[in-house]
């Protein structure tokens, strides 16, 4: 499903402020695509999402699928959030199927279906097991097979392996780049990390900050399946990581005490620096 994204911008008007999040957005994203949208904290990037969900509206522009205009949440498109959000009184299963049963789809047609999504996020045999016996990364695959049932052409995912440790995100990077081969679905995906913007990627749009707009786009032709640590992927992180370093800049200069500045900050020690005699 082809998504265009037309001049698009939003302001959050309240009493006591103005504020403009998103500044003439203009992308589009072709069918089958997987985008990674990458900017510093405060640029817009789940705004934008949730605008194309259809869950918050645009202040000014428009969105279109496949040249239709979005107006509201619609079943070609279905969101993952960065929560799992699944019903602890119910099992696995159940809570795979919620959504079918409450669109109508017959009993036997949806345990079809779940058990299909769970086959492809390997969790077939905890399908009785309730959420309080699953790990933080089974919760979040109990959630993209949840989301997969829908059959929708676009699946929106904002951070959904944020609060994950590294060795559950990085199965998951793997898993989802196969979902992806096989269900062929046009996946846009928001994250703040740049090595997982380009193991998923096809292409990683890199907002500017707040308010957001598109600073640039890099395209990631690189095989798949991709891992953590493949070379190949150094040059081009290294690439995104200098444009959304001066944007992260901008937040910190306008969010930090006057006298902040990165020279003074370094992320890493100075060579000059005692780490102690055991270094």
């Amino acid at each position: 499903m082809s998504i265009k994204v037309e001049d698009v911008s939003k302001r959050f008007i309240t009493k006591h402020s103005d504020t403009e999040t998103l500044s003439r957005v203009n992308i589009e994203f072709k069918p089958g695509e997987f985008i990674c949208i990458l900017g510093p904290s405060g640029c817009g990037k789940s705004t934008l999402l949730n605008i194309i969900a259809g869950l918050e509206e645009a202040t000014s522009g428009r969105v279109t699928l496949n040249g239709k205009q979005v107006t509201g949440p619609g079943p070609d498109r279905v969101v993952m959030f960065q929560e799992a959000a699944l019903f602890p009184w119910l099992n696995v299963i159940d809570n795979v199927e919620f959504g079918m049963k409450m669109a109508g789809v017959a009993p036997a047609q949806r345990r079809e279906r779940a058990l299909k999504y769970l086959k492809m996020v390997h969790l077939t045999k905890f399908q009785h097991a309730f959420i309080h016996e699953l790990s933080g990364g089974m919760r979040q695959r109990v959630a993209l097979a949840r989301a997969l049932t829908f059959d929708s052409e676009v699946l929106l995912m904002d951070e959904p392996f944020a609060a994950l440790d590294s060795q559950t995100k990085m199965l998951l990077q793997i898993e989802l780049q196969q979902i992806w081969l096989e269900t062929k679905k046009t996946i846009l995906f928001v994250t703040h990390n740049v090595e997982e913007a380009t193991i998923l990627a096809d292409r990683v749009v890199v907002m500017s900050a707040n308010p957001g707009g598109i600073k640039k786009e890099f395209q990631i032709q690189v095989a798949r399946p991709r891992q953590p640590g493949n070379v190949d992927l150094a040059y081009l992180m290294n690439n995104i990581m200098q444009e959304l370093k001066t944007e992260v800049e901008k937040v910190a200069k306008a969010e930090y005490d006057n006298d902040w500045n990165i020279q003074k900050n370094p992320v890493l020690p100075s060579i000059n620096d005692n780490l102690g005699s055991g270094v």
